[in-house]
């Protein structure tokens, strides 16, 4: 599982096991200028963790095969380098309970899907210059 980097382009991590939902985002955010790495359950993403580079950001779905999302929160915030890359959760779950977890362990954002396109264009601009 090798990330090979595109000078450039802002490189996001998104941890996303829902097939369909996977190719909408990356379909959305290749097309605005990012390079997508895609891990479909928690133990790919912690993989890739541990091997790639630190992102631009990160999109952490909660419930993910393996490894949930709160789980791989404070496993990335305790790595040095990616300390200070964004993270917004991008999840089907809105229990409050896991949303106050989620930001308390590390989250910048929280977003409920299903997600309005523009808003998540929205949210990523407040932690990323445009990619194009």
């Amino acid at each position: 599982m090798s990330v090979t980097h595109q000078p450039g382009k802002p490189t996001l991590l998104m941890a996303e096991d829902e097939e369909d939902t996977a190719s909408l985002l990356r379909f959305l955010l290749e097309r605005s200028g990012y390079q997508v790495v895609h891990a479909p359950d928690g133990k790919q993403a912690q993989q890739l963790i541990d091997t790639m580079p630190a992102p631009s950001l990160v999109l952490l779905d909660i419930m993910l095969p393996h490894i949930s999302g709160l789980q791989l929160l404070p496993y990335i915030r305790k790595k040095p380098e990616w300390k200070q890359v964004p993270i917004i959760m991008l999840t089907a779950d809105s229990s409050e309970h896991d949303i106050e977890q989620a930001l308390a362990s590390g989250a910048n954002d929280y977003m409920v899907k299903p997600f309005n396109p523009r808003e998540l264009s929205a949210r990523l601009s407040r932690f990323l210059k445009p990619a194009v």
